[in-house]
């Protein structure tokens, strides 16, 4: 069975400069994976090159196991792409607009009709069939601009920051309906807001600098960075002093009354130090928990180790 999305040794450069080297990428079912990277880093290079807009310079790309660059035509019909314009005409109507592209799409015309249909009930824009897409809002396009992706039943929707410019009710409205998408298609997301990829990918692919420095599940992305600081909550807590007197902490932050931050080294038994001397002290601790890394620090740690 071919996978969905196969990258292999994808390289590219302009003139002299490498936008990206030795990409490296499989996706084999259904779901959003997020393509991750600060700007400029090569996202947009290599969803181009994916999309058949762009003719790399080294490697393959498969679509459902067909090359992009050897048969274009055939490997299109499983791509559905959403740039982060929406190639949407202003001057057109919703169901003239969607009936144009099911034409560039090369759907029978005994069916175009009813694809047309589908793909404007799926992104819930049937109310708006004879609106002119220039006076529909800034959420609406989009919808219209990823109905224009789907139409054709894609196995792989790439969509290239879906979500930018978008006020905080259509933002919620727009990651609802990627993730409805995503059941039924393959959706590879790219975006530099790491909020956005946590909110609605089960894996992750981060490019920094034109390398693939990251490639794994969600999961993964948010433990790389070991932790080094602990939540705590105590009835009868100490003074700093005694806190910052146990081994391998390294800094103490009281948050309220009860609630405190302690920062450390590293250690793997810090959780079991802290408590054994509240024990031992009377301290009354009620809860520790390991504070997650934020996204920033693990894009920072990623990015940083790209550099080395």
């Amino acid at each position: 069975m071919s996978s969905i999305l196969k990258i292999d040794r994808l390289s590219h450069r302009y003139g002299a400069s490498w936008a990206i080297r030795d990409i490296n990428m499989e996706i084999n079912q259904t779901g959003v994976v997020g393509l991750l990277g600060s700007n400029g880093a090569g996202k947009s290079t290599t969803m181009n090159i994916m999309c058949g807009v762009l003719n790399q310079t080294e490697g393959h790309v498969y679509i459902d196991g067909v090359d992009v660059r050897e048969h274009p035509e055939q490997a299109k019909k499983n791509i559905g792409f959403l740039p982060q314009n929406p190639p949407v005409y202003t001057d057109l109507t919703v169901d003239e607009y969607l009936t144009y592209t099911a034409e560039l799409r090369l759907i029978e015309k005994s069916v175009r009709q009813k694809a047309v249909a589908e793909a404007k009930e799926r992104c819930g824009i049937s109310h708006f069939s004879s609106r002119l897409i220039g006076n529909l809002s800034g959420g609406y396009r989009q919808r219209v601009g990823i109905a224009q992706a789907i139409i054709h039943k894609p196995k792989l929707v790439v969509m290239d920051e879906p979500t930018n410019g978008l006020d905080p009710n259509q933002l919620i409205e727009v990651r609802k309906l990627i993730r409805e998408i995503a059941k039924e298609h393959t959706v590879l997301l790219s975006s530099h807001v790491l909020s956005e990829v946590h909110l609605l990918c089960r894996e992750v692919v981060m490019i920094e600098g034109g390398r693939m420095i990251f490639s794994d599940s969600m999961d993964a992305f948010n433990n790389y960075v070991q932790p080094h600081s602990v939540l705590l909550r105590m009835e009868n807590p100490p003074p700093e002093a005694e806190l910052k007197a146990i081994a391998g902490v390294t800094r103490v932050e009281l948050l309220s009354d009860r609630q405190i931050r302690i920062y450390f080294d590293g250690s793997r038994d810090i959780t079991e130090r802290i408590i054994a001397s509240s024990v031992q002290n009377g301290w009354r601790l009620q809860e520790i928990a390991l504070d997650k890394s934020l996204l920033d620090d693990i894009f920072k740690q990623l990015s940083n180790q790209s550099h080395q």
